[in-house]
Parts: structure tokens; sequence; C-alpha cells
């Protein structure tokens, strides 16, 4: 596994999550309680996160926090 791969299938999993409901990333960054910016720096991969963050990420989605680091 490459260094910064699971960073960008975060990102990749997350744009998936985002567009499946048809949100912008502004109203997806409000849902997650993030910031708009931040959440663009998720989506690319440029955000070096923590396990709790993913955790709150993912129960504020209502997914396993597992899901937004699987890969395709």
């Amino acid at each position: 596994m490459a260094v910064g791969e699971l960073q960008q299938r975060l990102g990749d999993n997350l744009r998936r999550e985002r567009t499946a409901r048809g949100l912008s990333q502004e109203a997806f960054a409000d849902i997650l309680g993030v910031h708009r910016t931040y959440m663009g720096g998720l989506e690319r991969g440029e955000r070096n996160v923590t396990l709790q963050t993913i955790e709150r990420l993912a129960e504020r989605l209502g997914v396993d926090p597992a899901s937004l680091l699987a890969g395709d």
C-alpha cells in the first residue's frame, strides 16, 4: 500500500457518499460538522485524519467506519 493511499480512499468514499446523496460539498460539510474547505481537503486526500475523526464522520453518516476506508 502506497503512502497516502488510505487518505485517498477516504476521500473517494466520502465523495461517493456525498454524490449519492445529491449534496454539494458545502451541504455535506454541514451534515458532517466540518468547514467546507476542510471537506474539500478530505475529498482530495490532502488531510491526515485521526481514527476518532473517521469514527465521528461515520457516525454522522450512519455508516460503518471501515466502509470509509474500504477499497473498490
